[in-house]
């Protein structure tokens, strides 16, 4: 368990020394354990904050280049000290992104109509393709924006909630 290691887990994480460290330790040394303890400490910090209330946050866009594409999105956090940070800043950046490429119908899966999923004959690919947490991450493509959503989770230790969002394309037609 060198320094090195620890300052490597800190750089993929941005968590903190004594975390990295614990983590380590926990993993005898084994930096890909201690990868994996500090994922699972991040999905259950979101599991624990997913019923705290999340009234501040950051509506930003992304509008591709050429200003024939763009993204609007509302992203909530608990507080404005965080809704103010870089971390939560650039995911919010981020996910504008993400629904400007890879253009999804609903944020989650509970956000599918019965009625949709019922006419759907392969589920689990319209899921992936049109639910954004479950999308892989335009960035990233080992990881799904919800994995994304539980990094961010366990940078900032506050609730985060994708709430909404639109996305225009040029000459698109209106629905409805």
């Amino acid at each position: 368990m060198g320094l090195s290691d620890i300052k490597k887990l800190r750089e993929l994480t941005s968590l903190g020394i004594n975390a990295c460290k614990e983590a380590l330790s926990e993993s005898k040394g084994n930096f890909d354990g201690a990868l994996k303890i500090l994922k699972s400490k991040g999905i259950q910090m979101l599991e624990k904050k997913g019923s705290r209330a999340t009234g501040q946050g950051v509506i930003d866009s992304y509008v591709h280049f050429g200003g024939n594409l763009a993204a609007l999105v509302e992203v909530n956090c608990e507080t404005d000290f965080v809704a103010r940070t870089d971390v939560f800043k650039k995911f919010v950046k981020d996910i504008a992104m993400q629904v400007a490429a890879a253009n999804p119908e609903h944020v989650s899966k509970e956000d599918i109509p019965e009625n949709v999923l019922e006419s759907v004959k392969k589920k689990d690919e319209y899921i992936k393709q049109y639910c954004l947490l479950e999308q892989a991450f335009v960035k990233n493509s080992k990881l799904s924006v919800g994995e994304y959503l539980r990094d961010t989770v366990s940078k900032t230790g506050e609730n985060i909630m994708i709430r909404r969002f639109v996305r225009f394309s040029l000459g698109e037609a209106d629905e409805g």
